[in-house]
């Protein structure tokens, strides 16, 4: 129960060495860990391995998850004009959300229309929209406005014993003294083994995009985790899937 910070420059090697560090230590929770990555590399062998494993669970894939935090899919289908990006999007979501697992949205449907409850409002907030706005402001950046909630209490203060939506509470943006674009992320628990690779490849990619649309070059990704938690698999699964990584990396 000891805080862990990871700095990498590839995604699939600090998700390796968490996974190391739960299967090795006591627990299976850390609390907090604090991911901080730059160049956002990937081992294609690893990230098929982890894909395998998470098919034999039964599990979403490693881009069904990122793709509730940025559908890069349709970004690209809609030649990576944002504006087609939003409006394909929701045109979509009444489809989305008919799977019972997104009843009360997604990820990315809460950054681009969040739903202001308060009468006077002009309908849904596009969040990402006033984000690459005030990025683009020559003016300057009042910087705490380069925020986006996820988290509505109104919706997500539930009963429940476990609630699926949202773990992903916060992201902010910051433009660094390079001028290029920090995102941080903020999430209270994360479910490591079938969510955590998926999250934070749709995180970068979230920053990659917000990057594009504002001229800028995207620098940094930083998480924050409350309690990152090992799920799905047992310790000695975890162990065993440590040395297939390690096989793979000799």
């Amino acid at each position: 129960m000891e805080p862990l910070l990871i700095k990498d420059l590839n995604l699939s090697g600090a998700w390796c060495n968490i996974l190391e560090h739960l299967a090795s230590h006591p627990g299976d929770e850390i609390c907090p860990l604090v991911l901080s990555l730059t160049e956002f590399g990937e081992s294609p062998e690893i990230r098929q391995l982890l894909d395998e494993d998470l098919h034999n669970h039964k599990l979403p894939t490693i881009q069904t998850v990122s793709e509730t935090i940025f559908p890069q899919s349709v970004y690209q289908l809609c030649d990576f004009d944002r504006t087609k990006l939003y409006r394909q999007y929701m045109q979509n979501f009444r489809f989305i959300k008919a799977d019972r697992a997104n009843r009360k949205g997604t990820y990315f449907q809460r950054m681009i229309a969040y739903e202001d409850l308060n009468p006077d409002a002009n309908g849904p907030v596009n969040q990402l929209e006033i984000i690459i706005d005030s990025l683009q402001d020559k003016k300057g950046i009042r910087r705490s406005k380069l925020q986006a909630s996820i988290f509505d209490p109104t919706k997500d203060h539930t009963d429940g014993i476990y609630q699926k939506f949202p773990c992903l509470q916060h992201v902010t943006f910051y433009k660094s003294e390079n001028g290029g674009l920090v995102l941080n992320s903020f999430y209270a628990m994360q479910y490591f083994y079938r969510r955590a690779y998926g999250n934070w490849l749709g995180l970068i990619n979230l920053g990659k995009f917000v990057a594009r649309e504002s001229g800028l070059e995207f620098e940094r990704f930083n998480c924050y985790v409350g309690v990152e938690k090992l799920d799905n698999i047992k310790k000695e699964e975890a162990v065993k899937m440590v040395k297939k990584i390690a096989e793979i990396l000799v």
